[in-house]
């Protein structure tokens, strides 16, 4: 016993120093991306990459082994994914439908939308199946081939919306056209995720997926009945002021997210798409959700999401792909998802009417990933559909599309004059 209680003692101050270091080295970075012109989550992204094998852990095995030991790696795991459900939470309840309703420029929107959905889905895919054969010998190539498609397809909502406020594009017809063409993405983008991730839980059994899919309508369908009338109920009996949430409504609202959690993963589905859905719920009613990213958000942003990243980052080998061929399959990994986003995006913005510089600067944003696409990858990964050599690459695209979307922006004269005088913070 006394053994049992030690040994859990030492796992424990192992986590406490991990926790630690991966929160002063987030903040660390997160103000030096600041600095450098680039959103706080990019440099927190580059971070846990830095804390991986591809720098921290190749010229310190030993001391990234004693700081990152493989007994606490479930730990940390499962604060990740207790952290991605709240994220997903407050990533449901601050998305703005508004968007989706407004009329502004709705032909370029609608346009927009499509190409940067399916042209990228479509390419992804095809990739996918060329390389299958060769990446992803021992995984089902349909199931390969999907989740690169969702990989490519996908735009980052949150920090598209920090890099439009940042330039001042945010009130913009292309900030307005941006984000709301982001928006219809992930909607879509997520159902699609969830969809295929029923598709693979159920082993492509027509008749297992039909009723994951059918327990998957039920749930939502009864969220929409029942959760909404129980959400508007919590709000106005425990109301909240501008930073203060009661204590028993926090209660209900984690244990809302966490039981829908368990609800989408017996269905076959990612947990913390049970996270986005309560967050929906919770959408209308502005002052929680305000208070909410005040108290609670900011925990999450500081606490749970560097985890996140560093264990994307502790992942990810950069310097596994040690053949030519690897870095072929990565380069052009990268160059498809680029050239399928900002192609396809800048001649529907000319098609349905904008100037070069603005449809130019609609393609470089809707090429943006980061947060959004390292969820996806992990659920990948932890899926087994994505090997790791493939997770890898994947992980240099995500962060290498969202780094280049601030350079590339300052290159177009109209965005680069709008830009705001940079605050750090």
């Amino acid at each position: 016993m006394t053994t049992s209680i030690h040994t859990n003692e030492e796992i424990l101050a192992s986590i406490l120093v991990q926790i630690t270091i991966v929160i002063m080295v987030a903040r660390l970075a997160g103000v030096a991306a600041s600095r450098l012109g680039q959103p706080r989550a990019v440099g927190e992204i580059v971070a846990g990459l830095m804390l991986g094998p591809s720098l921290f852990g190749y010229f310190f095995p030993a001391l990234s082994a004693a700081i990152f030991p493989a007994d606490a790696a479930q730990t940390m795991w499962m604060l990740s994914q207790i952290g991605l459900i709240l994220l997903m939470f407050q990533i449901g309840s601050e998305f703005e439908f508004g968007h989706l309703r407004k009329g502004v420029n709705s032909r370029a929107v609608a346009l927009v939308a499509i190409a940067s959905l399916s042209v990228p889905f479509v390419t992804g895919f095809l990739i996918g199946r060329a390389a299958a054969p060769i990446l992803a010998p021992n995984i089902d190539s349909l199931a390969f081939s999907l989740f690169v498609a969702v990989a490519m397809a996908i735009t980052a909502v949150p920090i598209l919306g920090r890099i439009l406020a940042e330039y001042g594009l945010t009130r913009t017809p292309v900030g307005v056209i941006a984000i709301t063409a982001a928006a219809a993405n992930d909607v879509v983008g997520w159902i699609a995720l969830a969809i295929i991730a029923a598709i693979v839980s159920a082993g492509f059994s027509l008749g297992a997926f039909s009723l994951q899919l059918a327990g998957l309508l039920l749930l939502m369908v009864a969220l929409w009945l029942f959760g909404r009338p129980l959400a508007a109920w919590l709000v106005q009996r425990f109301p909240s002021s501008s930073d203060q949430i009661s204590p028993a409504l926090i209660a209900a609202v984690v244990a809302l997210m966490f039981l829908t959690g368990v609800a989408t993963q017996e269905l076959g589905i990612f947990t913390i798409f049970g996270g986005f859905l309560v967050g929906l719920l919770f959408h209308p009613h502005v002052a929680f959700v305000d208070a909410w990213r005040r108290t609670i958000g900011q925990f999450v942003l500081v606490f749970f999401l560097p985890i996140f990243f560093t264990l994307t980052g502790l992942r990810t080998n950069m310097l596994g792909l040690d053949t030519a061929s690897e870095w072929l399959w990565c380069a052009a990994l990268f160059a498809a998802s680029v050239a399928s986003k900002i192609i396809p995006v800048y001649l529907a913005a000319r098609f349905a009417g904008l100037p070069r510089q603005e449809a130019a600067a609609l393609g470089v944003l809707m090429n943006t990933r980061a947060l959004m696409e390292l969820i996806v990858l992990n659920i990948g990964l932890s899926m087994g559909v994505i090997p790791q050599d493939v997770f890898t690459m994947l992980v240099i695209m995500a962060v290498g599309t969202t780094l280049m979307t601030g350079p590339l922006l300052n290159l177009i004269p109209s965005v680069a004059r709008s830009r705001k005088p940079h605050v750090h913070a």
